[in-house]
């Protein structure tokens, strides 16, 4: 009598937490592709010339990685939602600050503080992700990953219809953050943080804190993220040059790849937590990465413009699902041997990897493509992402095909994020 009220009332807890990440994800995929496709904009407001521009670019992904580092110390001592509470607000003003500055050291101190901030937001809302996807005890975390994908879309779309109307950038972001900023900071009230039996606040024994995740544990994970997004700065920096000059498209379809790229990730990312229920998570990532190596395989021998967007389309099929599947199989080997506290600084460490995938992957492909030939450029990302079959098999634990219900046996605690809400 006492435990099925319990039990429901947990279910809802789990539920809106759900939701509310979700949406979380949305919001950051929205305010990223907001800044990156204006990247050309913000260059003539502020007069940034060519050869300062990779410096401006680049600060962002290692400030990133900073922010990463950063949070794994602070999740320590305060709750991973605590921490994407306050960091979703920050990533938000700062692009606004973006767009309302008009000298070169504000465009600088506003994509500073959006480079930590985006760091801290990256890890500490995938350690949400992965400990819901553990209380729920089957495979959720591709969706939240969709969810971004869907607000990158949105944010994509956004910046297109403001460079179409010729609308200046804080036009173009203010009611978007106007918007967003209200609507992540309510729907913090319902972020979930959970822990394991016989676990203090900060996480499990304290092994972590003193380095208890070892490399050795995450090196494959990394080497897997790293291989994943440099396949992903390659469809995101090259797309359009690579159809325009090697295959001789038009400026108009030059552009459509991306697009079609994105919302193929959205699609794989919306039915792959099926997938993973079904077939396993080894066998969703060893597909993923055949059918990505396909996709650079097309996009690298196609005669024409049309056969290179069905290389990559393929390619957002197949890279969409390694990046959700690697942060969720880091956060669970950790939890196996460290608790709670150790799930979080796997994801932590690992989502480093993601800033030098993308630091990597668009400077490799322009040398490549500049000495050698772009065709050839793109057969290395091919390479790259085949490696992780030689990985596939650090998926594959028996948690991560779980069976339909919301609970596993042992888990102990859900509680709602800060301030007993």
């Amino acid at each position: 009598m006492g435990r099925g009220p319990t039990l429901a009332a947990m279910t809802d807890v789990l539920r809106h937490g759900r939701a509310s990440l979700a949406f979380g994800f949305f919001a950051q995929g929205a305010a990223f592709a907001l800044l990156v496709t204006r990247i050309p904009a913000i260059q003539d407001r502020y007069g940034v010339s060519d050869a300062l521009l990779p410096a401006f670019l680049a600060a962002v992904p290692v400030l990133a990685g900073v922010g990463s580092v950063v949070t794994e110390w602070l999740v320590r001592r305060i709750r991973p939602s605590q921490v994407l509470r306050w960091s979703q607000p920050v990533v938000l003003l700062a692009l606004l600050g973006v767009g309302a500055g008009d000298r070169v050291a504000v465009l600088a101190a506003a994509l500073g503080v959006f480079g930590l901030a985006v760091g801290a937001l990256d890890a500490s809302m995938n350690m949400l992700g992965v400990s819901l996807q553990r209380a729920y005890g089957r495979s959720i975390m591709l969706g939240f990953h969709a969810a971004y994908s869907l607000g990158g879309i949105l944010g994509a779309s956004l910046a297109w219809a403001g460079a179409h109307w010729g609308l200046a950038l804080w036009v173009s972001y203010l009611p978007v953050v106007g918007v967003l900023l209200p609507a992540v900071l309510v729907g913090s009230r319902w972020y979930v943080d959970r822990k394991a039996d016989g676990e203090g606040a900060g996480g499990a024994s304290g092994a972590v804190g003193g380095g208890g995740v070892g490399f050795r544990v995450l090196l494959p994970l990394c080497l897997v993220m790293t291989f994943a997004y440099i396949g992903d700065s390659t469809v995101s920096n090259w797309s359009a040059k690579y159809l325009q000059d090697v295959l001789g498209s038009s400026e108009q379809l030059a552009t459509v790849p991306y697009n079609v790229y994105m919302v193929t990730t959205l699609l794989g990312r919306a039915v792959g937590d099926f997938g993973v229920r079904r077939f396993g998570a080894v066998a969703v990532v060893r597909g993923g990465a055949l059918t990505a190596a396909a996709g650079f395989a097309v996009v690298a021998g196609a005669p024409g413009a049309w056969v290179g967007m069905g290389g990559f389309t393929l390619l957002g099929l197949g890279l969409c699902v390694l990046v959700p599947q690697t942060f969720a199989a880091a956060g669970r080997r950790a939890f196996e041997q460290y608790g709670s506290a150790g799930s979080d600084a796997a994801v932590a460490r690992l989502n480093i990897f993601n800033y030098v995938g993308f630091l990597i992957g668009s400077p490799l492909v322009g040398a490549l493509g500049g000495a050698w030939s772009y065709r050839g450029a793109m057969l290395v990302p091919m390479v790259l992402v085949l490696v992780t079959l030689v990985y596939a098999r650090s998926f594959g634990t028996q948690p991560d095909r779980y069976g339909g219900g919301h609970e596993r046996s042992g888990t102990a605690y859900v509680g709602r994020s800060g301030n007993g809400l």
